[in-house]
């Protein structure tokens, strides 16, 4: 690792979001300074584009291709950690992450896709800690919000009373982004392995998928399935796109702290759409949308006609649109005694593309840089587990990320 050429390669440098991360570590970094990182892909000619919209010709560049075994390993052999946006990750990043196993190189990427992290977890977990190397899944919008969320709020109830909180209930309060081309092509590919494949349904039915004993026999909490009323925050909601992997993420996380908050914590993440009537009509058209999501038939009119509307891998929205995004996550904790405690966790930026391209960056940055600062645990890991507090920091500074604590009293807003 000492005699490496670069602290970060950023491969798939070319997708939508790898351009936004490309730009972000440039003006944020320089390219040269104390940071050392280089773009990476398969074309040529579109990293040399790259370079030009950027205006930086001296950026290196690495030629890799996700199924050229040869030319993965010697990318990784060249920095501390590659970071990845080559999605979906279950077709195009097994062979990427063993490449880096070999070269004792450290991984970061976006992927929301479990069953993908369940193999990655089985396949490699073990050595990855024998050989000191953090591999970290879910580094953008799903699943950074949620892990660290959950990760402030504990620590924050612990140091005021000495304990955990043993439920944790998330509500997504506020939301203005798209989806990206990205997660909308591995969400596509996942409920439509479900319905095509039995084994694959029954993994993804398992809400304790990632633990390191996926056979683990908690309490079952279940994303919610239909639209309700919630008397704690007066509004209706309905389940969280991303609730069912930032969910089992938190719980991954859970276990590989050795299960501090008890055996029987509970954590869920819903949306809230407001309360009265308009809430009421903003939840039934979420529930309409995500009906057509996950009902639709693989190759089916529904599903072609999904895809005509949702951008493409390598498409998204207009600078303004990113620009203008946001979103809230509000985290309401209760420990067995009864006291409660609040996070009001805010992003700056459309959470898909903006905000994602800087968490993605930033966690690359702390891998690379934090050693000394990170939590001393490897394998395949979780932000939080894997970054701790020094990423939070970095995320608070940098990337438009702001955290709220406050004691009250559940239910009153």
């Amino acid at each position: 690792m000492e005699n490496n050429k670069y602290d970060i390669v950023l491969f798939g440098a070319t997708s939508f979001v790898g351009k936004l991360t490309a730009a972000y570590l440039l003006e944020k970094y320089g390219y040269n300074n104390d940071l050392k990182w280089a773009i990476a892909g398969r074309d040529a000619k579109k990293l040399e584009n790259l370079l030009f919209t950027l205006g930086c010709a001296e950026l290196p560049i690495i030629i890799a291709d996700s199924f050229d075994e040869e030319s993965l390993l010697n990318m990784a052999a060249q920095t501390k950690v590659i970071c990845t946006t080559v999605g979906p990750y279950s077709l195009y990043g097994s062979l990427l992450v063993k490449a880096c196993i070999s070269s004792g190189t450290n991984y970061c990427d976006l992927t929301g896709e479990t069953a993908w992290m369940r193999l990655m977890i089985d396949e490699h977990h073990e050595i990855a800690k024998e050989k000191k190397i953090k591999i970290v899944h879910n580094c953008g919008f799903d699943s950074i919000p949620s892990d660290l969320g959950v990760f402030i709020l504990q620590h924050e109830i612990n140091k005021r009373w000495g304990m955990y909180a043993t439920k944790i209930k998330n509500y997504v309060t506020s939301l203005k982004g798209s989806l990206s081309g990205g997660t909308y092509l591995s969400m596509r590919n996942q409920l439509d392995l479900s319905k095509t494949d039995p084994a694959f349904a029954k993994m993804m039915g398992n809400t304790y998928l990632l633990n390191p004993d996926p056979n683990y026999d908690g309490p079952i909490t279940p994303n919610i399935q239909k639209m309700n009323f919630d008397t704690q925050i007066q509004s209706w909601i309905v389940p969280f796109i991303m609730g069912g992997i930032n969910m089992r993420v938190v719980r991954r996380s859970h276990a590989l702290l050795g299960y501090p908050y008890g055996e029987t914590f509970i954590y869920q993440e819903v949306m809230a759409t407001g309360g009265g009537l308009k809430g009421r009509i903003a939840g039934l058209k979420m529930m309409l949308t995500l009906g057509l999501l996950v009902l639709g038939k693989p190759n089916g009119i529904v599903n072609k006609l999904i895809g005509l509307i949702m951008p493409k891998p390598g498409e998204g929205p207009s600078a303004a649109a990113i620009k203008n995004g946001y979103y809230q996550f509000e985290l309401y904790g209760t420990t067995t005694d009864g006291h409660n405690m609040q996070l009001i966790l805010k992003g700056e930026g459309d959470p898909g593309y903006g905000s994602t391209s800087k968490m993605l960056a930033e966690s690359a940055v702390c891998i690379a840089k934090d050693e000394k600062e990170t939590p001393d645990r490897f394998g395949v890991l979780t932000p939080s587990i894997a970054l701790g507090s020094a990423l939070l920091n970095r995320l608070k500074e940098n990337a438009g990320l702001s955290f709220q604590i406050s004691e009250k009293q559940i239910g009153v807003r």
